[in-house]
C-alpha cells in the first residue's frame, strides 16, 4: 500500500475562506540550513456562520506531503489553517508558535488581506505578559526532554543527528531560539524575524553541531533564567500585563459579522449556507 498524505479537514472551506497565510518555521527566523528543512505555512481562515452560530463545529485544516506518524524531511510542507477563533484563543495565551504569524515579514505572506493586516496590527492588545509564562513553560519542558525526560513521544526521533554529533542538534536549536525570543519579547514587547545576527549565529552554531552538548545546554539555561528574571519582574517589560480582551472580541465580532456581510440587525441568507468570496 502507497503511503498518503495528511490532509486532515475541510480543503475547500479552509483555502476559500483564508484571511492571511504565512511561512513560519525556520525559514522566517532565519535559521534555515540548505537541504535539511521542511516548508512550515500557518494560516487564518473564518468559516462560514453556520459553523458558528449552527451546530456544526469547524476544524483546524492539515496537510502535510508525508504520511501521519512520519517524520518531515527537505522539502516536505506543513500546511496549518486555523479558524480566526481558535488562532487568537492559542494566541492570547501566549503561545510562541502562533505568535509568530504577528511578526514575520511581508515578503513570507503568501496569502494577504485587509482584515489580515487589521490582525496584525492588533498584536499590541493580544500580546501580554502572560506570553512569557509560556515560552518559560515551553522552554523548560524542550530541555527536560532534551535531557530525556519528560514525554518524549513530543521529541523528533532524529537518530542520524543523535548519532553524528551526540544529542539531537535541531531539537536543541529550537530550544535555544525559543528561549532567545521569549526574552527579546519581554524585554521589547516584540520579536525580530529573521532573528537578530548574533542570536542567530548562535543558534545556527547549535544547530551545525557547532557547540557541544554541555555547552549548548549552558545556553539554554542562560536564556531559561534571563527570561525568568523579566517575568517575575514586571517592571522590565513594556507589555500589559494580559491581553486587551475588550479589543479582541470586538475585532472577533466585526472581523465575522464583516466577513459574512452581516450588520449588526441583518444578515444576508447566502452567508448561511456558504459565506461570502474572500477579498481580491
Amino acid at each position: 500500500m502507497i503511503a498518503t498524505c495528511v490532509n486532515y479537514g475541510d480543503r475547500d472551506l479552509a483555502l476559500g475562506n483564508e484571511i492571511i497565510r504565512t511561512l513560519v518555521g525556520s525559514t522566517v527566523h532565519g535559521l534555515a540550513i540548505d537541504g535539511q528543512d521542511d516548508r512550515d505555512e500557518t494560516g487564518i481562515y473564518i468559516p462560514p456562520a453556520t459553523y458558528l452560530c449552527g451546530l456544526e463545529r469547524p476544524e483546524t485544516y492539515i496537510w502535510r506531503t508525508q504520511p501521519e506518524g512520519a517524520r518531515s524531511g527537505p522539502g516536505d510542507i506543513d500546511l496549518v489553517i486555523y479558524t480566526l477563533r481558535r488562532w487568537m484563543e492559542l494566541a492570547v495565551a501566549g503561545n510562541p508558535s502562533i505568535l509568530t504569524l504577528l511578526f514575520v515579514p511581508d515578503d513570507a505572506l503568501i496569502v494577504r488581506s485587509e482584515l489580515g493586516d487589521r490582525l496584525r496590527a492588533l498584536a499590541p492588545s493580544i500580546l501580554s505578559r502572560q506570553a512569557g509564562h509560556r515560552f518559560l513553560g515551553y522552554l523548560h519542558g524542550q530541555r527536560q526532554r532534551l535531557l530525556g525526560g519528560g514525554k518524549q513521544n513530543r521529541v523528533p526521533k532524529r537518530p542520524e543527528l543523535i548519532e553524528k554529533y551526540g544529542f539531537d542538534v535541531k531539537y536543541a536549536g529550537h530550544a535555544l531560539r525559543l528561549g532567545l525570543q521569549g526574552v527579546e519579547l519581554m524585554r521589547t514587547g516584540r520579536i525580530t524575524l529573521p532573528m537578530p545576527k548574533s542570536d542567530r549565529s548562535t543558534v545556527l552554531a547549535v544547530r551545525r553541531g557547532e557547540r557541544p552538548f554541555t555547552e549548548t545546554l549552558t545556553l539554554i539555561d542562560e536564556a531559561a533564567h534571563t527570561l525568568s528574571a523579566l517575568v517575575a519582574d514586571v517592571s522590565r517589560s513594556p507589555l500589559r500585563e494580559r491581553p486587551d480582551m475588550t479589543a479582541v472580541n470586538r475585532f472577533l465580532v466585526e472581523a465575522h459579522r464583516g466577513w459574512w456581510a452581516w450588520s449588526s440587525d441583518q444578515h444576508d441568507e447566502r452567508t448561511i449556507h456558504g459565506g461570502t468570496h474572500p477579498p481580491t
